[in-house]
């Protein structure tokens, strides 16, 4: 709608979730080639396609894809909720942009560190740096709310 694309905010919060979504659909589709190239299945009728039963199994592969793309849906899904009413509060259009632009490359920074595993603590100062804009738009939308609690 013309309204929206009015919103800056709104749109530069919807570009970088954006990114983010897109690049969890790229660690899923990594889990599923390492799944592959590993003969590591999750269901035994994937494996029994895939030469037998013996490949109904974990590797140590495809869990650390896992426990990646668990840590996203776990920080980028609560990112897209705090993002959202963020973009409501009018916030300067600059500072948001800057939120969300320290959100977005930390988690991809993560996600590389993660899946190439990178030497620590490469990922987890990732993994914070990101959260800082997180906590910070959760504390203005506790601050612009708490005359309604």
């Amino acid at each position: 709608s013309p309204k929206m694309m009015e919103n800056k905010v709104f749109l530069s919060f919807t570009f970088y979730s954006t990114i983010l979504i897109l690049k969890m659909y790229v660690v899923a589709i990594i889990t599923g080639q390492v799944r592959l190239r590993k003969k590591a299945f999750a269901n035994p009728e994937d494996a029994l396609r895939n030469g037998g039963l013996q490949f109904f199994r974990q590797d140590p592969d495809v869990e650390r894809c896992r426990r990646a793309h668990r840590n996203d849906m776990e920080n980028i899904f609560p990112f897209l909720f705090l993002g959202a009413v963020y973009s409501l509060l009018d916030p300067s259009p600059t500072v948001a942009r800057i939120h969300f632009l320290i959100f977005c490359v930390g988690r991809i920074i993560h996600t590389i560190a993660y899946l190439l595993q990178l030497r620590a603590p490469t990922r987890s100062v990732a993994y914070s740096v990101a959260q800082l804009p997180c906590f910070s738009m959760a504390l203005q939308i506790l601050l612009a709310t708490t005359p309604y609690w």
